[in-house]
């Protein structure tokens, strides 16, 4: 009788020490990747390249450090257990918003006001500004990235001009170009220096002189982070010397609540309306992914005479930012 031939042994794997040690190679390189930016975080600083970078997407964080830790778990590493739950717990601790800004407004009721910030991305979401423009109807607009060729000319039209009368609109480039738009009377207030335009305005509203700040530094890419850093240091300087009068600071800031440049202009006493209302992990850009995914980097800030009440956010067809809309309350 012919006997059976038994078939080839298979491939084996790699041994079980091996891949404990890939396993914990593995482990070591995400916390490495999570821990410098907690760090930075924990020391209020933003450091440098790619810390800044990764300090805008923070909450996202826990994924690769929940990741090392079941590695390092898996393995019965008992430093990467400890690394890795230092790492989730760290993460969490940061997650709530960052509790600095101005005391709640007093006092009784002035006006209310619809305050709008939109970045066209080069002019490209102009038709969607106007849009909503019509839809939300603003008393106070601030527009970056208004280029020359498309938002410029638009916002010139006679109905926006009706709805509008009052307005700057600055910058030569695609990307430099910034308008402010108001219902109310206007005077040019200066501007925060920058490599994008960030005009000012003093705006009469209900007898009260209110500063309203257009924002838009640079955002803090590689090679770029000390510019970023600067004109947001600028923008700060900007809060800190605004006196009594009520203020509005509006924009694209490239910056998140975890970044140490942005909560250095709360601690000027500004409050940030979505995160006053709640909203404060709302992603803004990049508007392909957000909101399930991305960062809040415009915000609208308000000083402590003017109580938020509402904010929405917009999703603007041609430009990788939402728009952001608050509701606010001037008190005298």
């Amino acid at each position: 009788m012919q006997g059976t031939i038994p078939a080839p042994p298979g491939p084996e794997g790699p041994p079980p020490r091996v891949r404990r040690k890939a396993a914990r190679w593995a482990a070591g390189l995400l916390l490495a990747l999570v821990s410098g930016p907690l760090l930075c975080r924990a020391c209020d600083v933003d450091g440098v390249t790619p810390v800044p970078q990764l300090l805008a997407f923070l909450p996202w964080l826990l994924a690769p450090a929940g990741a090392a830790l079941v590695l390092a778990a898996g393995t019965r590493w008992a430093a990467g257990c400890a690394w890795g739950l230092a790492a989730v717990l760290g993460t969490l601790y940061f997650l709530p918003p960052y509790a600095a800004g101005g005391a709640a407004a007093t006092g009784p009721e002035v006006a209310r006001l619809r305050i709008l910030t939109a970045n066209l991305e080069f002019g490209e979401a102009t038709p969607a500004l106007l849009e909503a423009l019509r839809r939300e109807r603003p008393d106070l607009v601030s527009v970056q990235e208004c280029s020359p060729e498309e938002c410029a000319p638009a916002l010139d039209r006679p109905q926006v001009r009706a709805a509008y009368p009052y307005r700057i609109v600055v910058g030569g480039g695609r990307a430099q170009g910034s308008a402010l738009l108001s219902r109310f009377p206007l005077e040019p207030d200066g501007s925060v220096p920058g490599t994008l335009a960030m005009p000012r305005a003093l705006v009469r509203v209900a007898g009260a002189r209110l500063l309203f700040q257009v924002v838009h530094p640079m955002p803090p890419v590689a090679g770029g982070v000390e510019l970023w850093r600067t004109e947001l240091g600028r923008v700060r300087a900007m809060a800190a010397a605004r006196g009594e009068a009520p203020t509005v600071i509006a924009g694209d800031f490239n910056a998140s609540q975890d970044h140490a440049a942005f909560r250095a202009v709360l601690d000027t006493g500004v409050r940030d309306s979505a995160a006053a209302l709640g909203r404060s992990r709302t992603p803004t850009w990049p508007s392909l992914t957000a909101p399930p995914l991305g960062a809040q980097i415009d915000h609208v800030l308000l000083s402590p005479a003017l109580a938020p009440r509402h904010a929405r956010f917009l999703d603007l067809a041609g430009t990788d930012h939402r728009g952001l809309v608050v509701d606010a309350v001037l008190h005298g």
